[in-house]
């Protein structure tokens, strides 16, 4: 009888039929989705605190309110509230807690077959990946009171908030993950110039656009009328841009000096290559 083969003989060159590329597909998949629910169950054991945690804003705001103003509170309105905010809460945690290995799985997924030297950089990103998406977190767990409290100073003095949990907490996810996720932007950028697929030259002429898209981020997610807010927020990100840009600049100029049919990489859109 045939023994199974746990792993399959890979091509030295990294090419793999599409059958493999769906087989690579559901195998990341799994084991990024069983880290994640070993992570959701550590917040469905915890999840009461963690909720305090997160309508924290909300209750600043009712307690800074005086006597003849409304109401802010957040509310279970539906009789399964309770039982979804549980799992919504243990499902994010998870997500977090698990962020090492599902990055992992996006990076070893997106570049296959690495070589030695390029399995050093994959641990370097996974070294960076996950410190800024967690800074990106927190950033954004420091902006959220603001932001909750600059949406909520638009209701009038006699008037209530009366917030189902449901909706403020897919806000208030969704604000968190999108920072995190922003972070982690210009490691891709370097992740798909390792793979060959974007210049760092090419990087570099696009850092008006770069820098307006990441005004343009932070604007659309912090609703906090105060623009300095925004610029606190938006130079980190326009920062880490540059950085990318740099590591990739200096990866194509050793490629180009290992290589020379990949000197194309530093020549100009306008110059003609040796090739």
């Amino acid at each position: 009888m045939a023994r199974l083969r746990f792993r399959r003989n890979r091509d030295p060159e990294g090419r793999m039929s599409l059958g493999d590329h769906l087989r690579e597909l559901r195998n990341r998949t799994l084991i990024s989705a069983l880290a994640i629910l070993v992570g959701s169950i550590y917040g469905w054991l915890n999840w009461e605190p963690l909720f305090n945690r997160l309508i924290e804003p909300v209750l600043t705001v009712a307690k800074a309110k005086t006597q003849g103003q409304g109401i802010t509170a957040v509310t279970f309105v539906g009789l399964t509230d309770s039982f979804s905010t549980l799992i919504t809460v243990g499902l994010f945690v998870g997500l977090v807690v698990a962020s090492p290995v599902w990055l992992w799985q996006i990076w070893a997924f997106i570049v296959p077959g690495l070589t030695r030297r390029e399995k050093g950089l994959a641990l370097a990103f996974i070294g960076a990946a996950v410190p800024l998406f967690l800074a990106g977190c927190l950033l954004a767990f420091w902006v959220l009171p603001r932001a909750v409290s600059a949406l909520l100073s638009f209701t009038p003095s006699a008037g209530s908030n009366i917030l189902d949990v449901s909706p403020y907490l897919s806000f208030v996810l969704k604000f968190i993950l999108v920072f995190g996720l922003g972070f982690l932007l210009p490691v891709f950028l370097v992740g798909l110039n390792v793979a060959h697929i974007l210049s760092g030259r090419l990087m570099l002429r696009a850092w008006r656009g770069a820098v307006f898209l990441c005004f343009l981020f932070t604007a659309m997610m912090t609703p906090d009328p105060n623009p300095f807010t925004m610029i606190i927020l938006a130079i980190p990100l326009a920062a880490l841009y540059f950085a990318a840009v740099g590591v990739s600049l200096l990866l194509d100029k050793r490629r180009s000096k290992k290589d020379p049919s990949a000197a194309w990489l530093q020549v100009a859109d306008d110059e003609a290559s040796a090739l």
